[in-house]
């Protein structure tokens, strides 16, 4: 492909990742000159769904969340969905009270050990990049390790909470999205399923009991991030 060509195609995608040397930018454009016309009739109705101002529970929304949602509602389409809006309205001011607590040097040391592994090919979370997103992603765990002692912080979390932040560049929405996502929605499912495994609520109820916090359950952070792309959860885009 000659240069001209090849500067069609971004070498940053709109999350801020660089594309990798290797990346056939001709595939790309093929399959995104064909999906445009998809992505604008989708993004055509979610403006018309949204007029409103709020977001409704509906089974159309569920299908449209199913289908994908659009990055420029994203943020706004999770808040609501996850019950992420509602808490934190109903908590003003109780994020940065987090940030202006009591020290916890083992936390603070934990996370910033993992910062600068945590996406180190999006320039947005590189030391050289102003503003570094690596100060954000610092409060929202750090918050979220006071407001949940019983799983503090936990390795991988970094990434689901630096998602997070590049979705919503907004640093106490990505708090209450996380905790909606780390303290309800993954205790939800994994109890639902367990449910559907075993074939019976006594033995769910025994094995998922913990010291997480919502419903008590201690899992691998990595079942977080498998979560995100559950078909039934409002993460799903």
């Amino acid at each position: 492909m000659e240069p001209a060509e090849r500067s069609r195609v971004p070498r940053i995608d709109p999350y801020g990742f660089e594309r990798p040397e290797d990346f056939d930018d001709a595939a790309y454009e093929k399959f995104f000159s064909s999906y445009l016309v998809t992505l604008t009739r989708r993004a055509i109705k979610w403006s018309r769904l949204l007029q409103g101002g709020s977001v409704p529970r509906s089974r159309t929304v569920k299908r449209y969340v199913r289908k994908g949602v659009p990055l420029e509602h994203r943020a706004r389409v999770w808040m609501a969905l996850s019950g992420a809006q509602a808490q934190m309205d109903q908590n003003p001011g109780y994020y940065h009270r987090l940030l202006q607590g009591d020290r916890n040097p083992r936390l603070e040391d934990a996370i910033r050990t993992d910062l600068n592994r945590t996406f180190p090919d999006n320039v947005k979370f590189r030391k050289t990049t102003e503003p570094c997103l690596q100060k954000t992603l610092y409060n929202v765990l750090l918050a979220y390790g006071h407001h949940n002692q019983g799983v503090g912080y936990c390795q991988g979390m970094n990434f689901i909470a630096g998602y997070l932040i590049l979705i919503t560049n907004n640093e106490e929405e990505s708090f209450w999205l996380l905790d909606a996502l780390v303290g309800r929605i993954l205790p939800e499912n994994i109890f639902r399923t367990w449910k559907l495994i075993h074939g019976h609520r006594r033995q769910a109820a025994r094995e998922l009991q913990g010291p997480a916090a919502g419903t008590g359950v201690s899992v691998p952070v990595s079942c977080v991030a498998r979560l995100c792309t559950d078909s039934d959860s409002p993460f799903q885009s």
